[in-house]
């Protein structure tokens, strides 16, 4: 099943107590019926020249209130990230995922690659953000990244939460008593997930995927900026303005302290890197010189004093 569709499926269904559960499987069922059941419907839903977004107009259209609102939410999300010819398969697939969750059988994720797991977090932290206002998405996305240099900076924390052999449950507790209380639940709930539904080895390289995926529904881009030092407001100022006309569309600053870079920053925005840093000066210099630049100078000043002394 498609990843994205999984993740966001799982956050849905989190949102949906136990009265309601029966009644969102029934709700999905008969969308599967009405799909089968009507061809030019069907057709356009598997049609491949219409943009997933328009499949989820169609879809949002139809349903109007006729059916509840997790339903038409997770039928559109199908209708949107899925391949058309699939549409029809992943709405009978969310009727039994939703089955199953009303009779509070245990919904597993099943393991997958690298780029998969991450697709299905990001799922599941798009069904999360649907609907809250922008300082929400700022709150937890400094939330995250904070959780994620603690857990950078802590080795026994970090050994933990990327051991898979500790049991899903004990992971989720550690994170528990880390957080609870003292982040908002949307964020104890993209940790949680990123537990379940992440690579393991991956869990600090997704939380902080997830804040940029958090920063981009904002409708901005993260730009990280190392810096051996303190960056003062003015210089911080000059900087975003910078980044957001370098990139485009305004640009959000994170920086991170770090002395051993020298001086100067390196920033990195998306697949761009730019290092403006002492070390990275410094690096260059000796890349350019050492193996071969070094030792061809130092060959010719040899010769150079051999045939002075002749």
């Amino acid at each position: 099943m498609n990843p994205s569709l999984s993740g966001y499926s799982s956050a849905v269904f989190a949102t949906v107590g136990d009265d309601e559960a029966e009644q969102l499987a029934d709700d999905l069922f008969a969308i599967e019926e009405l799909v089968n059941a009507t061809p030019s419907l069907r057709a356009a839903l598997t049609d491949t020249a219409i943009p997933g977004r328009s499949r989820r107009g169609i879809i949002d259209d139809l349903l109007g209130q006729k059916v509840s609102a997790p339903a038409r939410r997770l039928v559109g999300y199908a209708a949107l990230v899925a391949h058309a010819q699939d549409v029809p398969a992943a709405i009978s697939w969310l009727a039994h995922r939703a089955r199953e969750h009303a009779e509070h059988l245990v919904l597993d994720e099943p393991s997958l690659g690298h780029a998969a797991a991450r697709q299905r977090v990001g799922g599941y932290a798009t069904a999360i953000f649907e609907g809250l206002p922008t300082d929400r998405l700022e709150e937890i996305e400094d939330e995250l990244f904070r959780f994620a240099r603690t857990v950078e900076a802590t080795p026994a924390l970090r050994v933990a939460l990327t051991d898979r052999e500790l049991p899903v449950a004990a992971r989720h507790g550690l994170c528990h008593t880390l957080l609870e209380g003292k982040v908002q639940p949307a964020t104890l709930g993209l940790v949680d997930f990123t537990v379940t539904g992440g690579r393991t080895r991956d869990f600090v390289g997704t939380v902080d995927w997830l804040v940029l995926r958090t920063a981009e529904a904002r409708g901005w881009r993260v730009a990280r900026v190392h810096t051996a030092r303190p960056v003062d407001a003015d210089r911080q100022q000059r900087l975003t303005e910078e980044m957001t006309n370098l990139a485009g569309t305004p640009v959000e600053l994170q920086i991170t302290e770090e002395p051993e870079l020298l001086g100067g920053v390196l920033i990195e925005i998306g697949d761009l890197r730019i290092d403006a840093t002492a070390r990275g000066r410094l690096d260059r210099l000796h890349d350019s010189l050492l193996p071969e630049g070094w030792d061809g100078a130092f060959s010719s000043r040899q010769r150079g004093n051999t045939e002075g002394a002749h």
